[in-house]
């Protein structure tokens, strides 16, 4: 499918990428660029790229795709680092959990070359970060939302969804706006408050006794949290209006529950656990009927 890829970025997600479409038989050469020479010395040891870029031109020149993975304030000193060696058939795409400040970084580096830049975001992550972590079948049933220019050509959307859809995702559309009000609700936020908990419970003076007590729920709740602190910044402050919002109606939803709480009232509380007992029995039924797989005899659709 592509016979030269470049990964700037090559920990988790770019590495992972990578291990996918070698897996998939869809590239020929993986060229790995990245700010820590002993993480790119790793990726090439563990076979995740085939190369080490000696520098940005030597990377692109050739360069069918190239995946943008590093964390989202990044993005425009990377693009303009590639700027001037992009080949006109090469398709530039990134994997940021923000969009509509991507755009607005792709917009202003790019400018008329914009078009060669398919925004994206992969739905998938683990709580460890580096070329370590990436594992093959990381977007294996999960989503990959790609939210296209309008100066985009429709073979270049196809082929950066061809590529992700090489590694198992399942292929989504939003505008970047759609896409950061989404998932300042269900991403975002999750780990403000996770990461807020670990640190309220570890700045706390008994935090050793607690911490030795703590179980599977509290290991479940903030598993998140051992997720990239430099990442993460990047991505609270990129979609800072639209997390901000989603917060202060969770902070309006914890005034109301401490007021349940304080009148003693055991029937307001269980209602509102009940309904999110409901909903996530729903949301869980729903994934699991989507990643079922096809029943014996049964014909695709």
């Amino acid at each position: 499918m592509f016979t030269k890829v470049v990964i700037f970025g090559v920990g988790l997600i770019g590495g992972s990428f990578a291990r996918a479409l070698r897996h998939a038989g869809a590239v020929s050469t993986l060229v790995g660029v990245g700010r820590s020479p002993q993480a790119m010395a790793r990726a090439l040891d563990l076979n995740i790229i085939d190369q080490v870029a000696a520098s940005v031109q030597d990377a692109m020149a050739g360069a069918d795709l190239v995946l943008i993975a590093a964390p989202v304030a990044q993005t425009a000193a990377i693009l303009a680092s590639l700027l001037p060696y992009l080949e006109a058939g090469t398709i530039v795409t990134d994997a940021g959990s923000t969009k509509s400040d991507v755009v607005v970084a792709a917009r202003a580096v790019m400018k008329g070359r914009v078009g060669q830049f398919v925004p994206g975001h992969p739905i998938a992550g683990r709580e460890t970060n580096g070329p370590d972590a990436a594992i093959v079948d990381l977007y294996h049933g999960k989503k990959t939302v790609l939210t296209p220019l309008p100066e985009n050509t429709a073979g270049d959307v196809e082929k950066v969804a061809a590529a992700w859809s090489a590694c198992g995702a399942i292929i989504h559309k939003l505008s970047p706006q759609e896409h950061d009000t989404v998932f300042a609700s269900v991403s975002h936020l999750p780990h403000l408050l996770a990461y807020a908990l670990v640190d309220d419970i570890a700045r706390k003076p008994h935090a050793g006794l607690l911490f030795q007590y703590a179980a599977s729920g509290f290991r479940d709740f903030t598993r998140i949290a051992g997720s990239s602190p430099e990442m993460w910044r990047d991505i609270s402050l990129a979609n800072q209006s639209a997390l901000l919002g989603e917060l202060d109606a969770y902070l309006a939803q914890l005034t109301a529950m401490r007021a349940m709480l304080a009148s003693g009232d055991g029937a307001a509380i269980e209602a509102v656990y009940a309904n999110a007992q409901r909903a996530r029995c729903r949301w869980i039924e729903a994934i699991e009927t989507a990643e079922a797989p096809p029943a014996p005899g049964s014909s695709p659709e």
